[in-house]
């Protein structure tokens, strides 16, 4: 590498570095317990316990549970149903009407459900009118510091100079270390040095980690926009041939269990999770959406939607995701180590705090030579003045 094309690699890993430090640093920290998400809305969940039964008990039918939900809150609309295949559990989420939930998504409430008995064990008021959790204050800032769609793209952004400040590192590694060992930090230097030598090391030596959480965040933080374009393209291609025709009443539609269990028939090796009714800004006008996962480890992150036809419940589509949306959910779990157990989170979660030694260490870097700089420039200023000022006394003499 030439001395000029070195120091490009320099000015290019500087610079974007020191534009997304003070985001990463907030992204690392809050990302830091939503690592264990899971974990901590289980220690802070307050719903009433599941009933114990016998591992081969039944359970209660969704119809039910969505006659039930019905009767609770009459005259709203249901926005989805989820089905838990770790707990027993049976979640219905609600809203005033479809224009409520489109116009603002924090309109819709829930009710949890135990899957065995079908007893209510908990049901919040519209998402923000009991105040925030603290979990999703803390995913609302790393996903888009409270800003929605604007936010997302700035934090993409973010992500985005971050792959660049790891490549561009990667760049520059190479000839700095060119005359001492892989990692070396060197004990009898400045402090500055030994603060540069860290820096290096701690970021080599996470590089693949690093680089995998910065991909995997942008493509996360791209998510609105690339389910915005599936559903202009893809999805508005294959719902054109219904055009026209009318949303299905609460009235007008089939049973939701039997669409489920319709996908579920069709779908032996996959999971279904959750339907969506008809109606949803995020689904059809006229299909319940149920959407599947694989049972394995790794395709458990995976998910495939079906539409069933809201008033016959036949099957209508297996509907393809693009490569775009594939990409994103493989990037989910990856981002937050979410599909190897408590094993992997607990790596995940020491690599993040490294990263955050790694950018606090970049941080105090540059503070230090923008101080000894500084100090430097003062010191030959002072220096150039004392030297006039000797000439001007000596003037005199010299004259006379």
């Amino acid at each position: 590498m030439t001395r000029s094309a070195f120091r490009r690699w320099v000015w290019v890993h500087k610079w974007s570095s020191l534009v997304c430090t003070a985001f990463l640093l907030l992204l690392c920290i809050t990302g830091l317990p939503l690592v264990f998400r899971d974990e901590l809305a289980d220690l802070l969940d307050d719903s009433l316990p599941y009933v114990s039964v016998p591992d081969n008990a039944p359970r209660v039918g969704i119809d039910l549970l969505l006659a039930t939900s019905r009767n609770m809150f009459p005259g709203e609309t249901v926005i989805f149903t989820f089905v838990d295949d770790d707990e027993p559990k049976i979640v219905v989420s609600m809203a005033s009407s479809w224009q409520a939930y489109a116009k603002n998504r924090k309109a819709a409430h829930y009710i949890k459900f135990d899957a065995h008995t079908g007893q209510v064990l908990k049901q919040n008021r519209p998402f923000d009118a009991d105040g925030i959790g603290v979990l999703a204050i803390l995913l609302s800032l790393h996903k888009d510091l409270f800003a929605g769609l604007l936010g997302e793209l700035l934090l993409g952004l973010m992500a985005l100079l971050f792959v660049v400040a790891i490549l561009s590192g990667v760049a520059v590694y190479g000839p700095f270390m060119r005359k001492l060992e892989f990692a070396t930090v060197r004990a009898h230097g400045s402090r500055r040095v030994k603060w540069l030598d860290l820096h290096n090391m701690l970021g080599v030596v996470t590089l693949a980690w690093t680089l995998v959480v910065g991909a995997t965040g942008l493509i996360n933080e791209l998510s609105t926009p690339l389910f915005a374009l599936w559903q202009q393209t893809d999805v508005k291609a294959m719902l054109e041939p219904m055009r026209g025709m009318s949303t299905p009443s609460a009235a007008e539609m089939s049973s939701a269990e039997a669409a489920f269990e319709t996908v579920r028939a069709a779908t032996p090796d996959m999971t279904a999770t959750s339907i969506i009714f008809p109606g949803s800004p995020f689904g059809s006008p006229y299909h319940y959406v149920v959407w599947t996962k694989g049972r394995q480890q790794l395709t458990s992150r995976l998910f495939s939607p079906f539409l069933v036809d809201a008033r016959t419940g036949k099957l209508a589509a297996n509907v393809t995701m693009p490569w775009y949306l594939r990409a994103l959910e493989v990037s989910r779990p990856l981002h937050f180590g979410d599909y190897g157990g408590m094993p992997l989170k607990i790596i995940w979660a020491l690599l993040d705090i490294v990263t955050i030694g790694v950018l606090g260490s970049g941080l105090y870097l540059w503070l230090a030579r923008k101080k000894s700089v500084s100090y430097r420039s003062k010191a030959a200023s002072g220096l150039e003045k004392s030297r006039a000022t000797t000439v001007t006394i000596k003037s005199p003499g010299v004259a006379g």
